[in-house]
């Protein structure tokens, strides 16, 4: 499972002119669930995510996480962190997992964040969206938890 973070001064998800998901300060979630992802990826990514110290404290050291400075995860599926462009000027999205699996560990994902977090907002799986954010710092961190098996 891969995962892009964005500290965010604030950040929205758009879709057809609507806005449906929307944090202040904390963290842009990018999610992709690749080939051989389970549950199990998703809780070990969730955790990282939680844990990460990644914002400044009051002496100005990146020494707090998203949970201990009480910010939003703004939590949207993107299976294009997949992208292999390897082979040539297209990329390929075989290593992104099945549309069905992809969505269902994104559900999962999202419900096992809204548990251990109190501010979770997301975008539509699968939907055209428009992302809007201030990056803060800027600070953008790629993450990824190796799937199970490739299959």
């Amino acid at each position: 499972m891969r995962a892009v973070l964005q500290r965010v001064a604030g950040a929205r998800v758009v879709i057809a002119g609507e806005t449906v998901g929307q944090i202040n300060a904390g963290l842009l979630v990018l999610l992709c669930a690749e080939r051989g992802d389970a549950q199990a990826q998703a809780d070990k990514l969730l955790a990282k995510i939680l844990k990460l110290r990644i914002f400044s404290d009051t002496a100005g050291k990146m020494n707090l996480s998203v949970q201990d400075m009480g910010g939003g995860l703004l939590i949207v599926s993107q299976f294009t962190l997949a992208a292999d462009a390897s082979g040539g000027n297209r990329p390929s999205f075989t290593g992104a997992a099945a549309p069905d699996e992809g969505r269902r560990l994104y559900d999962y994902f999202v419900a096992q964040a809204r548990i251990a977090h109190p501010v979770v907002q997301t975008g539509q799986f699968a939907a055209d969206m428009q992302v809007h954010l201030v990056n803060d710092g800027p600070v953008t961190i790629p993450l990824r938890i190796e799937p199970l098996y490739v299959g």
